[in-house]
């Protein structure tokens, strides 16, 4: 018998930079039932050099990529704003941070979780300072060799931090015939802990073949429109897909449900005598 997975909506940046999206975002996962929302946080400055920041990038926030990638960054009274509305709809939240700076500033909150992202399970560095905080951490794969999994994971164990790996391809949208679902398994028994998901295609069915293989957390991002700007928003669900993912999620642990081999259920027993009325001496 399987368990429902921990349900996180990835909001990342598909905030856009606006607080009313956010706020629209996290009730919107709120209502499709999702167990916690989860942001990314980056100091510009720190993540990306100045040759790339000046390159030319047209955007909704001007004409750089420096003005992209800030308008796309909240800042201490977004972040309280946040806060604030999560505890009052009655959700977790947590954002996952892109280097020391970004974690530091994260710790003025009271948040449960940290998440490595795909891209900085190489920072030994950094995950050091995210094992040392001895929050439970969501560690995703995408782009990782066995060998960075092997590292991350052997910092984790060494400062006694709570963690749990997902398997990822960091493709946006992921072409279906790249998700190789079966790495779950192997992550499994390979480092004997648990494994969840964090998907980037289009639709629920993977998510929920990812749930019928005994996942401890599903991630998805989530978004308002689709069509919206950004990288990030066309391997996203909208509402009704958010509301779908969900409900399949608790269907497909209901169709697992648990071992009957030779159980009969009561409602099978008169359709039994009846479709078995013409068998002779036969117990019914």
């Amino acid at each position: 018998m399987i368990s429902k997975p921990f349900t996180i909506a990835e909001i990342g940046i598909n905030h856009n930079g606006d607080i009313n999206i956010a706020k629209q975002l996290i009730k919107n996962a709120k209502l499709a039932k999702f167990d916690a929302v989860k942001f990314q946080k980056r100091n510009v400055n720190l993540v990306y050099s100045e040759e790339q920041l000046s390159v030319p990038r047209e955007s909704p926030w001007g004409s750089t990529t420096r003005e992209q990638k800030e308008g796309l960054e909240f800042g201490k009274e977004e972040y309280d704003e946040i806060d604030s509305f999560c505890k009052q709809n009655k959700i977790e939240w947590f954002a996952s941070a892109w280097e020391k700076d970004s974690l530091a500033f994260l710790q003025r909150y009271n948040l449960k979780f940290n998440k490595i992202a795909s891209a900085m399970i190489v920072d030994t560095d950094f995950l050091k300072a995210v094992a040392m905080e001895k929050k439970h951490t969501f560690i995703s794969t995408g782009m990782s060799t066995k060998k960075d999994i092997d590292q991350a994971i052997k910092i984790f164990k060494e400062s006694n931090c709570s963690y749990e790996l997902m398997h990822c391809i960091s493709t946006y949208p992921m072409k279906p015939e790249h998700a190789n679902l079966q790495t779950i398994n192997h992550l499994k028994d390979e480092y004997k802990c648990n494994v969840g998901y964090s998907g980037h295609e289009n639709g629920t069915l993977i998510s929920l073949l990812a749930t019928s293989m005994g996942i401890s957390s599903l991630e998805r991002h989530i978004t308002l429109d689709r069509t919206m700007y950004g990288s990030d928003q066309a391997a996203s669900l909208e509402m009704k897909g958010m509301v779908a993912l969900i409900e399949g999620v608790e269907k497909c642990i209901k169709c697992i449900g648990e071992n009957k081999l030779g159980f009969v259920f009561e409602e099978e027993k008169p359709i039994a005598a009846k479709l078995r009325s013409h068998l002779k001496n036969l117990e019914l």
